[in-house]
């Protein structure tokens, strides 16, 4: 620091005084910096601020939609201001596409949701702060897992085979989310704090602009960045508590005892009544678990560099006993301006998870498979006469406490095997712009998104009957998967005003991705002891190696131009062309085409007089989006694949074990993207000074090549080939409002959206099939919504003297199934549709308060009409013996009871597939509730804010299981709405602290 420098802060003096806005109230958080320095400081909440500054200096305040001001000092020791409101900044700006735009001029179906409504709930992944936030957009949280898996539909579901879950552009990097039910979820890698916006394209010409990828949506997340003024630190931190919602209720002891002895004519229990309650094996699997989240950031720079960074560590202990969700991540974001005409920068993204799963909503339903597959389902099924442990400590596996006991398992068992996977991530975005001459503009982007995961498992010995240890007792892996995705981008921005009235803006694209996978596996069997887990798998007696390798690349060219005249008329032209290596040799590139417009019919003059309507704007658009996520690599080619266990092609030659080799997949030449239309009018009018605003939205979607498995005839030596057969049509309306109630010392807004959606399948495989079965209870059919359930229809319960009917395995105090057709027997005729796991309508509302320091805010979401499929009654509500019961079964059918819904004890009995297990899915979840308040400011800190706040408070709904928000098939797009035991969602009380610096 020069001489000068060190007198002019040497005069330094206490300067003080308050911000306020043009009606007079105080502006917290605004920014007051020296002019030409890095000195700086933010307003209280009062509006108040004291700063260092020389007398000479001037003071810049500057605040999000206000003017900035420059102010002299002049040796005074007070300066207070008046902000005046920018109206440019009024006209809110969103991010679209390769560009942003303002919000007067999008002309297609674009939502925003803000940083501060994504982490209002405590959240481990984007979407989940997306929950029922944006009319047209239906998120369900599949697994409540930490770190569990979630599934995304926008608008729809919009495939059969292929994937369905949309496209996350995040700071131009390029990521999907699919998996299964236990898998965790790719977008639980980064940090929702990091957040700064996320912008949702819904419709066609919106999306367009993304071309094979566009077809389910895009969302647009944009992550922090700096800016120029007073360097912010800010330390945010939360700790709370989670707990299960609710127990399901099932036999006590002396019941099950008594139902033990009447399925199996026996007195395995002498007195069942001395029993009394016995194991309650619900309490030994729950659990109350902490979550904890800890972030430091920091923001600042001045007119030429700009800088965000992060550091943050989740922590997400489960309600499940042995699984819990670790993060640590970081984010660095950085701009700086090589001269006026040339600006270089980056965006890092990198995390470390660490995830420990245990086994739930088990895909094997109507037998002993939830009891064998799922924590969950041991648990409800443990017989309550048996204990944990042993005498000293270690597991005690059912069959060694009655022979009579070996099918059913112990639910603490799960909780001993290793089901660990380590993901490594990291996000890159290198970019360079310069500005060729006045209006164009040219900027290169590089990204990368690399991937490193490792999956541990082990399941010990220890929980195994002796009576059933084998030399394949004890099982293990490990699995190591690398992906790697590098994306550059070159685009050419040009804008200008063609003479007074009239914007243009083209927008020209060209872009070129590679994407490379490996992986490679061991899997053992047979260890000597559980002393090494799966680390030292050579110690097992059998071992199988596999491994594989695949790449891909995407090429694109696209184009755009927008047109404005008056802020009247908005026109809106997008094309886009990707050719792709994973389409057939007959079909490498798609065309995208879109095209949008809006009319803002309050520019009119005979509105001018209406002054009570803000703004009118009808919008309209068409365009044609793909889906080329269900093709995977080499689809389109001839597949040969070696021998599996499953496949077993080997061969037994000159007495030497030969590896077979087989072909498994036919080529087809002309697969290619799935293709969808999309039609979207839309209606935006803000009203009283914008205080009220809504939106509405009338779409149709329909959706052609969808890939299909067609089976083919024995003779062509495959089973099946995948194609682009099938076709289906969304349609659907969307509204949305947002109410600004008081905007004084008290503020008060709230916000409210619904969605309705209607699918439809159109055709399945060219219409040789008009309908089929994918489970035993749902199928696929033209003209109905994808996931129906079909099945025989429940009829009561077999009473004496009733007539059995043909066709049926029936019995005197079983399940009696109806006669649909009346014809005297039961056959597939009489199975008919009983459920539809599609809900009617979804919405969501929330509300926000503030006065002086204190703000509330509370947030619901729910759905309505939908049905669930409740598998895990099958197990659970029929007697055959060896496993609990729910507690409904204790009032079952006896000739001195004649119950009409829970059967008599029956070993061996199996509930027909019917509409018995088939429940209203429909729920009201209040979401969040929070409560905060900003304390007046301390010398040398900004901010301090402290608040509580309460996650899932309570679920108001008629269904039956743990919880309605459920799906054992994940983000499966033909079963939905089944329910065999899923890690249910947690409610959660936590309490928090914001500094800013």
């Amino acid at each position: 620091m020069g001489a000068a420098s060190e007198r002019l802060y040497a005069q330094d003096h206490s300067v003080k005084g308050k911000v306020i806005d043009e009606t007079g109230q105080p502006v917290p958080g605004a920014s007051i910096t020296v002019k030409g320095t890095m000195q700086g400081t933010l307003s209280n909440v009062d509006g108040t601020y004291s700063l260092a500054a020389s007398g000479q200096a001037t003071l810049v305040f500057s605040f999000v939609g206000y003017l900035k001001e420059e102010i002299p000092v002049n040796n005074r020791t007070t300066v207070d201001i008046t902000l005046q409101v920018d109206q440019k900044a009024l006209e809110e700006v969103v991010v679209v596409g390769y560009g942003t735009q303002r919000k007067v001029e999008t002309t297609g179906s674009i939502a925003s949701v803000k940083a501060s409504d994504l982490v209002q709930t405590p959240v481990a992944n984007i979407a989940q702060g997306l929950q029922a936030r944006v009319a047209g957009v239906q998120i369900s949280q599949n697994s409540g897992s930490p770190g569990g898996n979630i599934s995304v539909r926008i608008r729809g579901t919009n495939s059969i085979n292929g994937s369905s879950e949309p496209l996350y552009v995040i700071d131009g990097i390029q990521i999907s989310n699919g998996g299964g039910i236990t898998d965790v979820s790719p977008l639980s890698t980064i940090n929702p704090n990091d957040i700064e916006s996320v912008e949702i394209l819904k419709d066609a010409s919106a999306s367009a602009i993304y071309g094979a990828r566009a077809a389910n949506g895009v969302v647009l997340i944009t992550t922090k960045r700096g800016k120029s003024g007073a360097t912010r630190v800010t330390f945010d931190s939360y700790y709370g508590t989670q707990k299960i919602n609710k127990k399901l209720d099932v036999l006590n002891a002396s019941q099950f005892a008594q139902l033990e002895n009447e399925v199996f004519k026996n007195t395995y229990y002498k007195d069942p009544a001395s029993l009394g309650q016995g194991t309650d094996w619900q309490s030994l699997i729950f659990r109350k678990a902490p979550i904890q989240n800890h972030q430091l950031s920091i923001n600042g720079g001045n007119e030429k560099t700009q800088l965000a960074m992060s550091l943050s560590f989740f922590d997400q202990q489960g309600t499940i006993i042995s699984s819990d969700f670790k993060r640590y991540s970081y984010r660095l974001n950085l701009d700086h301006k090589l001269s006026n005409r040339i600006k270089i920068g980056t965006s890092i993204l990198g995390s470390y998870s660490v995830s420990d799963g245990i086994q739930t909503g088990g895909e094997n339903v109507g037998d002993g498979g939830a009891v064998l597959s799922s924590v969950l389902g041991a648990a409800i099924g443990a017989p309550p006469t048996l204990v944990p442990y042993r005498p000293d400590g270690t597991l005690f596996p059912f069959g060694e406490q009655g022979p009579q006991y070996r099918e059913v398992t112990n639910p603490l068992g799960f909780a001993a095997v290793l089901n660990q996977r380590t993901i490594k991530r990291t996000l890159v975005n290198l970019y360079g712009e310069a500005t060729l001459f006045k209006g164009l503009t040219y900027r290169a982007s590089f990204n990368a998104d690399q991937r490193g995961e490792l999956y541990d498992f082990y399941s010990p010995r220890s929980i195994v009957n002796k009576s059933d240890l084998n030399d394949n007792s004890g099982s293990g892996s490990k699995s190591n998967s690398n992906y790697l995705a590098l994306l550059h981008e070159s685009i050419l921005t040009y804008s200008t005003n063609l003479a007074k009235n009239h914007t243009l803006k083209a927008t020209a694209v060209f872009g070129t991705q590679v994407e490379m996978a490996n992986s490679n596996s061991i899997n053992a069997t047979g260890f000597p002891n559980d002393a090494t887990q799966n680390e030292a798998l050579q110690l097992a007696l059998t071992r199988t190696v596999s491994s594989s390798r695949n790449s891909q690349r995407l090429d694109s060219y696209m184009a755009r131009v927008n047109y404005g005249f008056k802020d009247k008329l908005f026109l809106d032209l997008t094309a886009r062309i990707d050719g792709s290596s994973k389409f057939g040799a007959n079909h490498k590139y798609g065309t995208f085409p879109a095209i949008s417009a809006a009319y803002r019919i309050v520019e009119e003059s005979f509105m001018k007089d209406i002054s009570w309507i803000s703004d009118l704007k009808l919008r309209a658009s068409y365009g044609i989006t793909g889906n080329a996520g269900g093709i995977d690599p080499y689809k389109s080619l001839s597949i040969v694949s070696a021998s599996t266990p499953a496949a077993n092609y080997d061969y037994n030659l000159n007495h030497t074990y030969v590896t077979g080799i087989a072909p498994t997949g036919i080529a087809n030449p002309d697969l290619r993207w799935e293709s969808s239309r999309q039609t979207n009018i839309g209606l935006d009018i803000s009203l009283l000074n914008n205080r009220i605003s809504l939106i509405a939205d009338v779409y149709h979607k329909k959706t052609n090549d969808l890939l299909y498995v067609k089976t083919l005839p024995f003779s062509s030596g495959y089973a099946n080939i995948t194609g682009n057969f099938a076709s289906l049509e969304n349609k659907g309306l969307e509204l949305a409002a947002n109410a600004r109630i008081a905007n004084g010392a008290f503020k008060w807004d709230v916000s409210a959206n619904t969605t309705i959606n209607r699918n439809k399948v159109l055709n399945l495989d060219g219409g040789v099939t008009n309908e089929r079965f994918v489970t035993t209870y749902t199928i696929l059919k033209v003209g109905e919504p994808l996931g129906l359930f079909k099945t025989y229809v429940f009829d009561g319960v077999n009473q004496t003297g009733e007539t059995i009917l043909p066709g049926y395995d029936g019995r005197l105090g079983g399940q009696k199934v109806k006669d649909v057709t009346g014809d005297g027997q039961i056959t597939a005729a009489d199975q008919v549709i009983v459920g539809n796991p599609n809900p009617k309508f979804i919405y969501g509302f929330s509300t926000n308060m503030s006065f002086k320091g204190f703000d509330f805010g509370a947030f619901f979401s729910g759905t309505q009409g939908n049905d669930i499929y409740n598998a895990s009654r099958l197990s659970f509500e029929n007697p055959l013996g060896q496993r609990n019961m729910l507690a409904g079964v204790a009032d079952r059918w006896s000739p001195t009871n004649p119950n009409n819904q829970y059967t008599s004890g029956f070993q061996g009995g199996r509930l027909p597939i019917t509409n018995y297990v088939v429940e209203d899915g429909s729920y009201l979840r209040c979401k969040n509730v929070t409560l905060g308040y900003t304390l007046p400011r301390f010398k040398g800190i900004q901010a301090i804010r402290i608040y509580v706040s309460a996650n899932n408070l309570f679920t108001i709904t008629n269904y039956s299981g743990f919880d309605p928000e459920v799906n054992t098939y994940a983000g499966s797009n033909t079963v939905m709405g089944v329910d065999n035991f899923v890690y249910p969602q947690a409610k959660s009380f936590l309490g928090g602290i914001q500094v800013t610096f």
